[in-house]
């Protein structure tokens, strides 16, 4: 099992440079095309045949298919449309960054894509590489990456029978540290949309005319007092609005409103139902005061859900690798990953790698143009996937 860590470390001062060179390189949603050609380019470099599933996406496969199961190994490698602040010499100049940590993700597996050809005589059976686009939904579409890759069949031909991925974190979670916990990992998330039409009117007569900032107004405090009432007290269950439009004057009521938010909960039955009563609530609000309105959830990702089997199995693996044991969280992240929608169709584990604060970088977490991560510990990331990935097919090996 050491020659795993061992080989992993070897391969430290690559897998910098790699995440270095997808640093200074950032791009959005499926739009990748430099990034895709690194990534092409290391990949070939090994001896890897590498296909494009969808835009913006990279699959590859090692090892033979008709010699057992198949795993699959998911880094996603797009960016944010934020301005760094960093002042790293590698730092993005194009008012993108990766500020998510997908540059880690890919040169992470990208290492362990070395490691794994490095074995691949002895696999029992094959792993797949996705390097997946918009995961971060910036893309003005109506579907993010996952949908895009699941929908181009990367699950299927071979068939995969488990995945595993890792995510950086910072601050709180010790750099090196491993963390994860089976079921619910990573929150749910839906955009809500809400459009409200009313009456225009004369500021100073709002008798004439049907408020729809009024409605608005209303139906946010329906969102927050549906959590109040419809929600069991001990679910995580949030409704946040960024954005209400309305109007163009102060004198002038206006004939429609809008609303733009979003909905993220840890539990399915919870989103199911809480998406029921909205779609009950807001046009009945509308129509106490006279008006109409409707809602609709939009580009939505499940909770990503580590199938509680698997999850130990894998971190059997990673204990028996490592000094240090796997954390178990206690409780999953607010925030949401795409990953979940590949979840849904077969078992998951999603890791998380600390990777602390550094100096300079003090408050600085995920998304904020501050934020950096501890190179020291990629190499421990690289041995996570390299791992869970060759002893999964050694133990089912006939």
């Amino acid at each position: 099992m050491s020659t795993i860590i061992d080989e992993a470390r070897s391969l430290q001062d690559q897998i910098v440079a790699d995440r270095r060179w997808l640093h200074a390189h950032p791009e959005l949603g499926f739009e990748l095309p430099e990034t895709q050609a690194y990534v092409r380019q290391r990949l070939e470099a090994m001896g890897y045949t590498v296909t494009e599933p969808c835009e913006g996406a990279l699959l590859t496969t090692v090892g033979d298919p008709e010699a057992g199961p198949c795993m699959m190994l998911r880094a996603d490698y797009d960016a944010l449309p934020v301005e760094e602040a960093t002042g790293l010499p590698f730092a993005s100049t194009n008012g993108n960054m990766h500020a998510c940590g997908h540059d880690t993700h890919a040169a992470m597996l990208l290492g362990a894509a070395q490691i794994l050809k490095n074995h691949e005589q002895e696999l029992a059976g094959c792993v797949k590489l996705l390097f997946q686009p918009d995961e971060e939904g910036v893309a003005p579409v109506e579907f993010c990456g996952g949908d895009a890759v699941l929908s181009a069949g990367v699950l299927e031909n071979p068939k995969v029978d488990a995945l595993c991925a890792l995510h950086v974190q910072a601050l709180d979670f010790e750099a090196g540290a491993i963390y994860t916990r089976p079921g619910t990992i990573f929150s749910s998330i839906d955009d809500i949309d809400v459009r409200i039409k009313g009456c225009g009117a004369h500021g100073s007569t709002p008798q004439e005319g049907i408020d729809p900032i009024n409605i608005a107004c209303h139906i946010f405090m329906g969102f927050q007092n549906g959590i109040a009432r419809e929600v069991d007290p001990t679910q995580t269950c949030v409704a946040t609005f960024g954005k209400i439009e309305a109007g163009r004057a102060a004198n002038v009521i206006p004939d429609s409103a809008s609303m733009l938010g979003t909905l993220r909960t840890q539990d399915a039955g919870v989103r199911v139902r809480f998406k029921e009563m909205a779609e009950r609530m807001v046009p009945g609000i509308a129509e106490a005061f006279g008006g109409s309105a409707e809602v609709a959830f939009l580009r939505g990702v499940p909770n990503t859900y580590n199938n509680p089997e698997l999850t130990r199995e894998l971190v059997g693996y990673a204990n028996e690798l490592f000094d240090d044991e796997v954390h178990e969280l206690e409780k999953p992240f607010s925030g949401t990953d795409d990953l979940a929608i590949l979840a849904e169709h077969v078992p998951t584990t999603y890791f998380i790698l600390g990777t602390g604060t550094l100096p300079g970088h003090e408050g600085a977490g995920m998304h904020h143009p501050n934020v950096d991560f501890d190179e020291s510990v990629f190499w421990k990331g690289t041995a996570l996937l390299a791992q869970s990935a060759l002893a999964y097919l050694a133990h089912r090996a006939a």
